[in-house]
This record gives structure tokens, sequence and C-alpha cells, in this order.
């Protein structure tokens, strides 16, 4: 039994374990990640940084969550999935909590990289965690509970929504410090939900000998679709409250345009593409995940005010993190169980490839004539182009994989047979 401890599972249904990992997405995307937009335009502008700079400090949070999606499965190996997954949350925890301590680039960049190490970490490990809950056939159930985990993304964002302004509105020019130190005390609270529901997680079968195949070579145009999403949706999530800033919408009317988003993508992702996801074959899925949140990006493109913004939020939120969703599925679908850990991470890690360069690239962009907007037509054309590569993807489903017995169940087998 994959567990943090030697103690026994208690019975609880399978959405109650699935809700509590999705602490796991709230901490490292719902904060890490994305409230970084939020607190990116009153540091941009205390600290002198040029959209460059900002998207460099993006990128080593990027450059992090690569080696932390690569190391992934070898964390889950080595402590066991439960282990990794919490531990993964307390680092990201301090990482916010020492964010909030210091205005020097080069901390926030070496805290940003570690924040980015440790929450990929728990991202895959917990997509893994939340992709056996369900250990039934039923594909629909099973992307129903995956659905919820990611619900914690939308979840995290709300949250840091209500914080990051409450806390620039109180604090003034220094409140983006107050507002690190807020989510990470409210990371660490997360910490007990998650560790409860990781050890009622049922156990990975262990491989049989010598069964070293993956399947991962049968997903290339998934690597290559999460690569590109990764880039486009992530510059639209890092500069789009700064050109709403632009545009001269208030700090509370761009917290409302955070929440709408983030609201929209915890309702969305449980409500309506647990379903979707279940139900289409292939590189379907992801298709349409890109497709619609190209359409989410384009109202802050072509208008402004607050209700382009609120209909961009609305459009964007609704499918974002449906596509972290969809290519959990679809891996699970296509690759032995004992293969879904390592294959969730390196899909992981081309997704961080994409987010690593995407707001760098837009950030240049930003800086150029043009200004922000010039930079988020990037994420249009890398969107569309992620489309394309998704469509392309046919899904060949894996034989079913061959276990062995655990090894303290060996003994007890022979003794059968004798």
């Amino acid at each position: 039994m994959d567990t943090l401890g030697a103690g026994t599972t208690r019975p609880r249904s399978e959405y109650l374990t699935a809700l509590g990992l999705a602490a796991g997405p709230v901490v490292a995307l719902g904060f890490t990640r994305f409230a970084y937009a939020l607190l990116l335009p009153s540091m941009r502008i205390e600290l002198g940084w040029s959209y460059a700079a900002a998207g460099g400090l993006n990128t080593a949070n990027a450059l992090g969550y690569i080696i932390g999606a690569a190391s992934g499965a070898w964390w889950a190996k080595r402590y066991g999935g439960g282990r990794a997954f919490v531990w993964g949350m307390v680092i990201s925890a301090l990482a916010l909590l020492g964010s909030g301590v210091t205005s020097a680039f080069a901390a926030l960049a070496v805290l940003r990289f570690i924040g980015g190490l440790a929450t990929a970490v728990t991202f895959v490990v917990g997509s893994a965690l939340a992709s056996r809950v369900h250990t039934g056939a039923r594909q629909q159930r099973s992307a129903a509970l995956v659905a919820v985990y990611m619900t914690g993304v939308g979840i995290g964002v709300v949250l840091s929504g209500i914080a990051v302004p409450a806390a620039l509105s109180a604090w003034g020019a220094s409140g983006w410090q107050a507002g690190w130190l807020l989510m990470g005390i409210l990371a660490l609270i997360a910490v007990g939900p998650a560790a409860r529901a990781a050890r009622a997680v049922p156990a990975a079968p262990a491989a049989a000998a010598g069964q070293g195949r993956t399947g991962l070579g049968r997903m290339t145009w998934s690597f290559v679709w999460y690569v590109l999403f990764g880039a486009g949706y992530v510059s639209y999530m890092t500069f789009v409250i700064a050109l709403l800033h632009d545009q001269g919408l208030s700090t509370w009317s761009t917290a409302a345009f955070f929440i709408v988003l983030g609201a929209a993508s915890a309702l969305a992702t449980l409500l309506v593409w647990g379903r979707i996801i279940g139900r289409l074959r292939g590189g379907t899925a992801p298709a349409l995940v890109s497709l619609v949140v190209l359409l989410g990006v384009l109202p802050v493109l072509l208008g402004d005010g607050l209700a382009a913004a609120l209909v961009s939020a609305l459009v964007f939120g609704s499918a974002f993190m449906a596509g972290p969703t969809s290519i959990t599925v679809l891996a699970r679908r296509m690759l032995p169980q004992h293969a879904w850990t390592s294959g969730i991470a390196w899909l992981t890690v081309a997704f961080s490839v994409g987010q690593a360069v995407g707001p760098l690239v837009s950030g240049i962009l930003s800086d150029s004539s043009g200004g922000i907007a010039k930079g988020l037509w990037l994420s249009v054309i890398l969107l569309a182009l992620s489309a394309v590569a998704a469509f392309i993807q046919r899904e060949r489903p894996t034989a079913p994989a061959v276990t062995v017995a655990p090894q303290d169940a060996q003994p007890a087998a022979q003794n059968q047979k004798r």
C-alpha cells in the first residue's frame, strides 16, 4: 500500500479522496504558478522590472518545474507516492513564504525555481494518485475523478484572487509581500486534507519482471501538443493582469477577472469536461480544449474594459485546466498502469518546456513596440498550432499489464502450493 505511514486506510468515497488530493493543485498551480500574475504589476513597478525580467522569473519557476516533472516518478518510487506528494506541498508552501520576505531578484528567482520543482512533483504524483483512485474499468468514472482533482487549480485561483487583492489594498506598495505570505500560510493548511487523501489511494501494481515498455512513443503528438499548449496558455496567464492594468482596470476589477476565471475552471472541469473527455477518443479532447482556450484569449485582445475581461475569464477559465485533465485521461488509456506515473511525468516535462519558453518570448515581445497585446497574440498562434497537433494523435490502447504479486505475498502463495 502506497501510504505516508504504516497506518491502515480508512474507508471513504472515491470522490472525497479525489477532492482531498485536489489540495495539491490548489498549492501547485493556483498559488505557486498562477497567483504570480496578480502580484506581477505591483512587483514590476516597485522593483523596477522590465516585462522580460518579469517573464524570466516565471521561466525560473518553469525550469524548476521541468526538473521536478522529470524526477517525479523517481521521487514517488524512492519515497512512495504519498510522501512525495505531501512533501512537495510542504516545500512549495515554504517557497511561497520565502518569496514574501525578500525583494532581491536573484533570491526570488531561486525561490521560484524551488517552488516550481516542488510543485511539479506534487502535481505529477498527485495526477497519478488521482488516476488510481478508481481501480475499475469505467473510463468515464476515472475521468470524472481526475476532473475532481484538477478542480483544485480553479479553487486555488479563486482563493488567490481574493487573498492577493486584499493584501494589495491593505498594504499598498508592499502588499505583494503580504500576498506571498498569506498564500504560504494557506498552503500549509492545505497539507492536512491532502495527506489524509493520499493514504486512501490504492497502491500501484508492480510491473512484471523484465517489463520495460511504457508505450510513450505512441503519444508523440500528445507531447508536441503539450509543449505548444503550455507555451500558449501560460503566456496569457502570466501577462493578462498586466494588460488589464494597462487598459485602466482597477485592482478589484482584475480580482473579479481572476475569481471568475478560477470559478469557471473549477465548475467546468468538474461538471462539463469530466464527462466530455470520458467520451472522446484520441487527441480530440485536447484539440477541443486548445480551441476553446484560444477563443478565451481573444476578447481582451479585440476589446477592452471589464466586460471584455470577464468574457475572456469565463471562456478561458472554463477550459484551460481541461488540458491536463484530458492528457492524464489519455495517458491512462494508452499506457500500462505501471507506467502511469512516469508517463504523466514525461508529459508534464513537455508541458513545462512550453511554460518555460512561452513567458520569456512573450515578455520580450511585450517590451517591443505593440506592448503586451503583441506578446499575447503569440498565445493565439501557439494554441492554434497545438490544436492541429492534437488532432493528429490517435488512440491505441496498450495491452493489459501483467503484474507480479508483492514480495510479502509470495511466501504465502508458495505455502498454498505446498
